[in-house]
């Protein structure tokens, strides 16, 4: 290992020593699950190893606080995409329900293209959003956006692709 990939691990491990008792304790204050604080917690250092660097902070308390509310606003907003799958699930009719497997694995389909939209840029997730769930044509979705009709289409292009790349991997 070289010197600077040991400085890092050495780095992430004082934080750790130092501050993960105050980060559990805050993001225990702020969820209701005892277990999930836990959980985030972890993935705070967790995300933290798979950095290539950390930026040098005077205030890592700070730094970690900021890390650790991505992954808890990651964590609401998959619980809310979740709620909301399943409420629509509910409305079917019994006989017209998926299996609790099939479920599980759209589920998990709908969690990976979530992730994979937000690799991309907020007016491509916009324009997205406006035509799949809304069902706006390109040239309103480019009034609305403030943008031309040709870029509407590359953010729809873009946000496809991720889809793609989130169900079926990256094309060969």
């Amino acid at each position: 290992m070289n010197a600077a990939r040991n400085a890092h691990y050495q780095m992430i491990g004082s934080l750790y020593r130092d501050h993960r008792p105050w980060l559990l304790a805050w993001l225990r204050r702020n969820i209701a699950c005892p277990q999930r604080a836990e959980d985030l917690s972890q993935d705070t250092f967790a995300r933290l190893l798979g950095r290539p660097q950390l930026p040098a902070t005077r205030e890592p308390r700070a730094f970690l606080l900021t890390v650790a509310k991505g992954l808890l606003f990651d964590h609401f907003r998959r619980a809310a995409l979740e709620q909301a799958y399943l409420d629509d699930i509910a409305k079917l009719p019994q006989a017209e329900q998926p299996s609790p497997e099939t479920q599980h694995l759209i589920l998990e389909d709908l969690k990976a293209i979530d992730l994979h939209l937000g690799k991309l840029s907020s007016k491509a997730r916009s324009a997205f959003v406006l035509n799949r769930l809304d069902g706006l044509g390109h040239a309103a979705i480019a009034e609305q956006l403030g943008v031309s009709v040709p870029r509407v289409r590359q953010y729809l292009a873009q946000a496809m692709r991720q889809c793609y790349i989130a169900l079926y991997g990256e094309p060969t």
